[in-house]
């Protein structure tokens, strides 16, 4: 008896996809280490696992956004601190992160689809 050998497995197959428990894991841990790292999980994560499945994609695509957005509100913020204000920017920009980041991670652990208020939308 002859044993049937697999064919050899290419390079470049596409990535598999993610279980839907494996999905809403990274999705929460991704919103979540926004708060600590800004923008460089929701980076990797979008990356790494947006071709993992429709959930991961659009939970690290909003995350990626937000977290864009402020990076440009802490620019403006420490850019502004020259006359002030931009100690209340930097104050409010920092509250919002750890708000909409524990409602996103939330929202994402229990499987639901969340869109951060006042992003900007730079990817689908």
């Amino acid at each position: 008896m002859s044993e049937a050998t697999p064919p050899p497995a290419t390079p470049y197959q596409a990535p598999s996809q993610l279980s839907p428990a494996d999905e809403k894991l990274w999705a929460t841990l991704i919103h979540i280490g926004g708060i600590i790292f800004s923008f460089l999980p929701a980076l990797i994560g979008y990356i790494v696992l947006k071709d993992r499945g429709p959930f991961i994609r659009a939970h690290t695509a909003t995350a990626l956004n937000f977290q864009i957005t402020l990076a440009i509100a802490y620019l403006v913020g420490g850019i502004l601190t020259v006359i002030g204000i931009g100690v209340l920017i930097l104050a409010a920009a920092g509250i919002l992160n750890i708000v909409f980041s524990i409602i996103a991670a939330v929202a994402a652990n229990k499987g639901e689809w969340y869109s951060y208020p006042l992003t900007i939308k730079f990817l689908n």
